[in-house]
């Protein structure tokens, strides 16, 4: 099974592409057929037209670095061919007059669009149909639960999300897929509905390192990052659990796991000891946020308040609260956190720690905590999600690599490493 090609990876599907024993038309036909098969259950995507996917299968562009390969767009990120519709029945058969700058960049590379994926109402919260591909009974995590479910099920090997919070990081370590969020600012935003303006990040799902790499360089215009620079030595990483009070066994297992991984290829692995001052952040980032989103959603708030949901009518009516004096304040503080914080980063390659507080939870009416991800948002910093085995029920939980601003290629050379690691070891 892992040899058809909607189930290859992403890298090795445009090496067969470039050498002629893949075609675009059939890649696309492969993942179309998956969705027919799954999507019905899983409820990854929310609008797609196989017809033009047929179509613009035929006349993709297969020189440009992603060789016509399918690419799952969170509904969220507008599209001119597509509905988008932010996850609110206010924007219900919404068409935006043009595809947002991360969409032109995929086209421009060579990417395919393969649909809309599902996303919680303005990426938070209230959640949409998806369910864990891994387990239909729980959630894929959100805000970006269709790219994760998407990508976990083979029905496209690459996917755009958003992080606010947690909303890349947590799903892939839902799902068992490779998530993305690189330092923020990478990527534009123009086209890109807005939550929060001061931690909006776009980031990229796959199914491993390699691919992830691949498609976010691709979007950069850039070659992929170097992933063999610790081939012959080894990371240094530090541990760090925030709130370890909140984490489980099956996410202490994962990390435990991960460490043992790491040491016995070779990477040093200390305790990142008192750092109280990053738990203090919470309440920080929790603030922005929705200072943030009652800014930003202030048209929804004053003209269509009804067609919100309860958790959007209350939130944006806190946020209205904070006034600009306390909202600066607030970013001045996370600003002045964040140099503080990079002190945390001497003599270590990264930091290992968890991406979420263990398996999926059962249901679809919440899509889990993004307890482990918030402050390393608010951060700015690029973090990167790996598999690292399963739970107690059977369901996928990984561990998560966390580096420096701008220190996206160093993220993805530990996680890849890690990656590797941790299969030598299974």
């Amino acid at each position: 099974m892992t040899d058809a090609p909607n189930m290859l990876s992403a890298v090795e599907a445009a090496r067969r592409i470039e050498a002629g024993t893949l075609t675009v038309e059939e890649l696309a036909e492969a993942c179309l057929a998956c969705i027919a098969e799954r999507d019905p259950q899983v409820g990854a995507f929310i609008h797609i037209d196989p017809e033009a996917v047929r179509q613009a299968a035929r006349g993709a562009r297969a020189d440009g670095p992603l060789r016509g390969l399918p690419v799952a767009v969170k509904d969220i990120i507008d599209t001119a061919d597509l509905p988008t519709e932010y996850g609110s029945p206010i924007y219900a058969g919404n068409r935006p007059a043009e595809d947002a700058a991360v969409v032109v960049r995929t086209k421009a590379a060579g990417g395919l669009v393969m649909g809309k994926t599902v996303s919680t109402e303005f990426a938070w919260r209230t959640p949409g149909k998806t369910r864990n591909p891994n387990n239909l009974a729980h959630t894929p995590g959100g805000s970006s639960s269709g790219s994760a479910a998407a990508v976990a099920d083979g029905m496209v090997p690459l996917a755009f999300g958003t992080q606010t919070a947690g909303s890349v990081i947590r799903p892939a370590a839902y799902c068992g897929v490779v998530g993305f969020k690189p330092t923020f600012g990478t990527h534009d935003r123009r086209g890109v509905k807005l939550l929060a303006e001061y931690l909006d990040t776009v980031g990229t799902f796959a199914r491993s390192v390699e691919d992830v790499a691949f498609f976010d360089y691709a979007l950069r215009g850039s070659p992929p990052p170097r992933l063999d620079v610790f081939d012959g030595s080894a990371p240094r990483l530090a541990i760090h659990v925030p709130f370890a009070d909140k984490i489980d066994d099956d996410a202490a297992g994962a990390l435990e796991r991960a460490r043992i991984a790491a040491q016995t290829a070779g990477a040093s692995v200390v305790g990142l000891v008192d750092w109280t001052a990053y738990d203090t952040m919470d309440p920080v980032h929790a603030a922005v946020m929705t200072a943030g989103a009652a800014r930003a959603l202030a048209w929804e708030y004053d003209n269509a308040r009804d067609q919100l949901s309860d958790f959007y009518r209350d939130t944006l009516e806190a946020g209205r609260k904070i006034d600009d004096t306390e909202y600066y304040g607030l970013q001045a503080q996370a600003d002045a956190f964040r140099n503080d914080a990079a002190a945390r980063l001497d003599g270590i390659d990264a930091i290992l720690t968890v991406p979420a507080s263990g398996e999926a939870p059962a249901g679809i009416e919440w899509t889990g905590d993004p307890l482990f991800n918030k402050v390393w948002t608010l951060l700015r910093w690029p973090c990167v999600t790996i598999p690292a085995g399963r739970g107690s029920h059977g369901l996928p939980v990984g561990v998560q690599i966390v580096t420096g601003y701008g220190e996206d290629a160093r993220a993805l050379a530990v996680a890849s490493w890690l990656e590797r690691a941790l299969a030598a070891v299974e």
